[in-house]
């Protein structure tokens, strides 16, 4: 789990996403963001969201401070109120920006927070299967499930595709790694990726496009003023 965590860490990237929100009813809503993503010593990312379109969202911004060993950090300004603030854990599980993403899938777990185990058939088929459970259950409630699935390349260490069960134990959430992009030294970026949920019929897309790779980009551009701008 570890490794599959390094090899999500691709140095300097800009990016432009589209996260497509699909309802039960087929109903469509497109959102477009600008990101910027840096990696630091010791397995720290930062990650800048900008929403850019439509205009009910534009301005909406987020820092993320991606920890490998401590909680992640993370921020929200939203126009509409002028202010920014801090994205508490109790929100880790909360849709991100109505979508059927949480917040918590767009950073990488801290590792200590859940015991990991192989299940039947990890690998075997060229993949891993690896059941990830919340050490405690103030942690599956800041998380918003009681386990999940990981579905790895036994190969190139890679996540497939990720299920989630809620507090019944029934499998509520699936999210599918459609295609990636290869980076540096075994490193990827995830291209096109959707989350499905089993129980609302809701579904949601992100796609990268505009990917560069090592851009340069700024230590400042991951402060808190910048958000607002």
């Amino acid at each position: 789990m570890e490794r599959t965590r390094e090899l999500t860490l691709t140095g300097s990237l800009s990016a432009t996403v589209s996260l497509v929100i699909t309802e039960k009813s087929g109903s469509v809503r497109n959102r477009t963001i600008s990101m910027l993503t840096k990696s630091y010593p010791g397995g720290t990312e930062k990650r800048l969201i900008k929403f850019t379109e439509p205009a009910d969202v534009k301005g909406t911004s987020m820092l993320i401070t991606d920890n490998k060993d401590k909680a992640d950090e993370m921020w929200i300004y939203l126009p509409a109120l002028k202010k920014t603030r801090r994205i508490v854990s109790t929100e880790k599980g909360k849709s991100f920006m109505s979508s059927e993403f949480s917040n918590a899938d767009f950073s990488s777990p801290t590792l200590s927070d859940f015991s990991n185990s192989h299940l039947q058939g990890s690998g075997t088929n060229d993949q891993w299967i690896i059941e990830s459970k919340p050490v405690t259950p103030d942690k599956a409630d800041e998380y918003g499930y009681s386990r999940k699935v990981s579905y790895i390349g036994s190969a190139n260490s890679q996540i497939k595709k990720i299920e989630f069960y809620n507090f019944d134990n029934e499998l509520f959430k699936i999210i599918e790694v459609k295609s990636v992009q290869p980076g540096e030294n075994g490193t990827y970026i995830i291209k096109d990726m959707t989350v499905k949920n089993i129980l609302n019929g809701r579904s949601s897309e992100i796609r990268f496009t505009n990917i560069a790779i090592n851009a340069r980009i700024d230590d400042s551009a991951f402060n808190l003023q910048n958000l607002e701008k």
